[in-house]
């Protein structure tokens, strides 16, 4: 059965997901497809901004000097003729913004922060964001351990890959 090029499309996505390390002839076998194929797909999906970046994802909590990581709840008033998006780009211009996500339920946006010390997130949030004109109210909690982050699972044994990839 020939598979669709939105099947294509899918798999690779997944696969790179998974592990952006993974190399087209890799992919391409996988795929059982040529790596041109491959190679032309990823392509198309980088220049529609489908795929945006690849990245690393660390276990901090195994590096000496590790970051704090915030969930921040914000209630907003949105603006008119913009809704939530104007606070929100706003809000994601700084620094220490890892992600913002618009809500729904009891608050608008989820903020998630990085920092080097729960004095410095607490900073953040009272010093920037707070401040800002259509922030109604914050409520911050502090992540005290991660236990998976980005499909990666974070094992604690030693004797075992420090990290399992957890297929879609």
């Amino acid at each position: 059965m020939k598979k669709t090029n939105e099947n294509i499309r899918n798999e690779i996505l997944c696969l790179l997901e998974c592990n952006a390390k993974l190399t087209t002839d890799r992919i391409s076998n996988q795929l059982c497809i040529p790596e041109a194929e491959v190679i032309e797909e990823i392509s198309k999906l980088e220049n529609e901004q489908i795929i945006c970046g690849y990245g690393t994802f660390i276990n901090w909590s195994r590096v000496k000097g590790d970051t704090i990581t915030a969930l921040i709840e914000v209630k907003v008033t949105p603006s008119r003729g913009q809704g939530f998006n104007r606070v929100a780009e706003r809000i994601s211009r700084f620094d220490e913004v890892k992600s913002v996500s618009l809500m729904s339920g009891a608050y608008d946006l989820a903020v998630i922060v990085e920092g080097k010390s729960l004095h410095e997130v607490a900073g953040f949030v009272s010093d920037k964001l707070s401040p800002l004109e259509s922030v109604l109210s914050t409520a911050t909690h502090f992540v005290l351990k991660k236990f998976k982050d980005h499909g990666l699972i974070f094992n604690e044994k030693n004797d075992e890959d420090e990290r399992m990839i957890v297929s879609p």
